[in-house]
């Protein structure tokens, strides 16, 4: 009897789960994720997000929109690229941003940090402060307020979503917003929103690293900016079609 009162105890020590089984890392992440989703292995991702050769108005030009990030699912530094340009004049612009991002919850990042812009005529550098993440429904947004060395504040948001026809070709609806607290006449940005842009790409996965695609997007200026390039003899609005490359790594 003795005997079979040990091995009953025995029993109910070996399955019962330690006290420290039961705390759930301070993630944010829901309680039944699996516990590796909040480990603390650091990652690489890069991303080139639009790598495309465009058509606009009888003109050729390129846009390259990447980046990426090294951290743990709690903690990363960030970079992100955009440079355009036309095939006859050349650089028109590039922006360049390195970031250290928290997460602050289970789909989205905090992010702070400085942009640099460089143009032919002007070259600024901002403070950013933003956040990136997947909203509800699948969509994924990147909104950021950037205050420049001059003191001038800008904002952009920009949103995307994903719809798979196949499961290889996939449908990419893409808004981008930008909008200005003052006008910033070197600038030609007026107080207000300032510019809208709505693309549309249709990509073709040859793997989940390598798509190419083809689109339209459609930009145009409004408010105090549009005066601008009315009085500078410039389009308010215009229409390309673009064809590229997205990668991933």
């Amino acid at each position: 009897m003795k005997g079979a009162r040990l091995a009953l105890v025995g029993l109910l020590l070996v399955g019962a789960p330690p006290a420290l089984a039961q705390e759930t890392p301070q993630t944010g992440a829901p309680a039944d994720w699996p516990v590796i989703l909040a480990g603390a292995q650091v990652v690489t991702f890069i991303q080139a997000d639009r790598l495309e050769g465009l058509r606009r108005e009888g003109a050729g030009g390129y846009l390259l929109d990447a980046q990426g990030w090294r951290g743990t699912d709690s903690d990363k530094l960030w970079w992100k690229a955009e440079g355009e340009g036309d095939l006859d004049a050349g650089v028109e612009g590039v922006e360049l941003q390195g970031l250290y991002s928290r997460m602050i919850s289970p789909f989205f990042d905090l992010q702070l940090g400085v942009r640099q812009d460089a143009t032919p005529d002007v070259s600024r550098t901002h403070a950013v402060v933003g956040i990136q993440g997947l909203a509800p429904y699948w969509f994924e947004v990147d909104a950021a307020m950037f205050v420049s060395h001059t003191g001038d504040v800008t904002a952009r948001l920009e949103a995307e979503y994903e719809l798979l026809l196949t499961q290889r070709l996939v449908l990419q609806p893409r808004a981008e917003l930008n909008a200005a607290f003052q006008d910033v006449e070197a600038l030609d940005v007026g107080a207000g929103l300032s510019s809208a842009e709505f693309d549309l790409r249709l990509r073709y996965e040859i793997s989940r690293q390598v798509a190419p695609y083809v689109g339209v997007s459609w930009f145009r200026a409004v408010g105090n900016t549009a005066d601008f390039a009315r009085a500078d003899s410039r389009a308010t609005a215009s229409t390309a079609v673009v064809a590229g490359l997205r990668l991933w790594y």
